[in-house]
């Protein structure tokens, strides 16, 4: 038995809706309440060394591939860790068995037990003796010879896609890897792992449109959070020294492979600490989440060489811009002369320090020229990973930030930062010198895994209304 060439999706549904019932009249539940394997695919096939056949294992996973051959069937059972070929024998099971695993469909989730062996042509295989109907799919899975391709597909119906592309799961797994590497550092190091409000009455932070929604009890509008920092800050005026928050956050901005309205973000504050601290954490956090990928240092993104190897380069900002353009600048024009024509030029890991004031609300200006703050971007092939300040802790100065961020918003800069009162009141109480750092974690897991789209590393993106 093989998979349809031509999908006829209704027949096919329909095939398998009768099967369902002719079940069901027969006593068996298509729907097991559950199942206990003694291996996986993986450790199933370890089994056999230099063996001929093992002892009886358990697997349980989905049927991918079906081949009768007379009085045998072969079939690929994949589950979590891979797959192993299954070989049904009409002598082993019996006549009534046999035709009862030859009636399966590819997409059925099943269990089985038997004694691993290897075939003639030397493929290890598990000699199924019994098996259990787990799971009855209604539905065909795409395809075999081409697989689930349609990036539309793919993204809006990701439980397909991870079926048919298993490479796609290691890319999850990855993404895994990476966030546990990093919470690892910092908890090594004294951070607190701790969570702050999703919803807030002030979404401040960044420089982004929010989400709005309505809390219905309290009858009034709430926000979805831009950023992590403003909380966290507070956490360090109420005497938490070190504390990071790995979560989501929510900017109502448009789609692009960059760019998902609900994205993943680390922020890490530390007292008495500046942003060249913050520089050092950065090229140590990049460092373990490509151990965690399995990624060497030296490695390449979309074809592009890219060493992650530190110490990153350093360049001020206003540097940059007077190499690429020949003009001096400061302010917002710096900043946008920056984005326009050097961004896009820098390549390799480069740390861009000493942003304008008038773009950086937040962070403390130098003490040699305040007309710059310490902040930097960590650049790579001409995209942010991270920004960091040495944080502003002056209330004075904080408000009069503030202040100017409301006058741009009075002028219709819905981006612009908003005034926080309940912020300004915490700094008054006294916030520590320190440093904070933020890192995009799905651009992060994009780079190491090499792949082209944030939709690619975002589990369930947003997508387009289905026509």
């Amino acid at each position: 038995m093989t998979e349809e060439k031509e999908l006829d999706l209704p027949a096919v549904m329909r095939d398998r809706r009768e099967k369902l019932e002719r079940l069901r009249a027969a006593g068996v539940d298509p729907y097991s309440r559950g199942f206990k394997p003694t291996h996986t695919s993986e450790t199933a096939k370890a089994l056999l060394g230099d063996a001929e056949r093992t002892n009886p294992v358990t697997l349980a996973g989905r049927l991918m591939v079906k081949r009768l051959q007379g009085g045998l069937v072969f079939a690929d059972l994949q589950d979590a860790r891979g797959r192993i070929q299954l070989m049904a024998n009409r002598n082993v099971l019996g006549d009534e068995n046999f035709a009862r695993f030859a009636d399966l469909d590819v997409g059925d989730i099943v269990g089985v037990t038997g004694p691993i062996f290897k075939t003639r042509r030397g493929e290890i295989t598990l000699e199924v003796h019994s098996f259990q109907l787990l799971t009855k799919s209604l539905r065909p899975l795409p395809e075999k010879w081409h697989g689930l391709k349609d990036v539309e597909i793919r993204y809006r119906q990701r439980y397909v896609d991870l079926i048919a592309n298993p490479q796609v799961r290691e890319v999850f797994r990855a993404r895994s890897k990476i966030i546990t590497s990093i919470r690892g550092l910092l908890d090594e190091r004294g951070f607190i792992d701790v969570e702050t409000p999703v919803l807030q009455e002030i979404p401040g932070g960044g420089h982004a449109r929010p989400f709005l929604t309505h809390h219905n009890s309290l009858d009034r509008d709430l926000f979805l959070r831009i950023a992590l920092e403003l909380h966290l800050k507070r956490l360090l005026v109420g005497g938490f020294e070190r504390v990071y928050e790995v979560g989501r956050v929510f900017r109502n901005e448009g789609l692009s492979p960059r760019h998902n309205p609900e994205f993943t973000l680390l922020e890490c504050y530390q007292a008495y600490a500046d942003y060249e601290d913050m520089m050092q954490l950065t090229e140590d956090l990049i460092v373990v989440s490509a151990m965690a990928a399995g990624r060497p240092l030296e490695t390449a993104y979309e074809g592009e060489s890219v060493n992650l190897t530190p110490p990153f380069r350093r360049e001020r900002m206003a540097d940059l811009v007077l190499e690429h353009t020949g003009r001096h600048a400061v302010g917002e024009e710096l900043n946008d002369l920056f984005e326009e024509h050097v961004q896009a030029r820098l390549r390799q890991p480069t740390f861009v320090l000493d942003y304008p004031v008038e773009v950086s609300p937040l962070a403390r200006p130098r003490e040699d020229d305040p007309r710059f703050v310490e902040r930097f971007e960590l650049i790579i092939l001409g995209r942010e990973y991270a920004n960091a300040f040495t944080e502003l802790t002056d209330p004075i100065d904080q408000r009069a930030r503030f202040e100017a961020q409301a006058a741009k918003r009075a002028a219709g800069n819905v981006e612009a930062h908003p005034m926080d009162e309940d912020f300004l009141r915490a700094v008054e109480y006294g916030l520590p010198p320190c440093g904070g750092l933020g890192v995009g974690i799905d651009r992060l897991v994009m780079l190491l895994n090499d792949q082209p789209s944030v939709r690619d590393v975002i589990l369930f993106p947003v997508m387009k209304a289905e026509s």
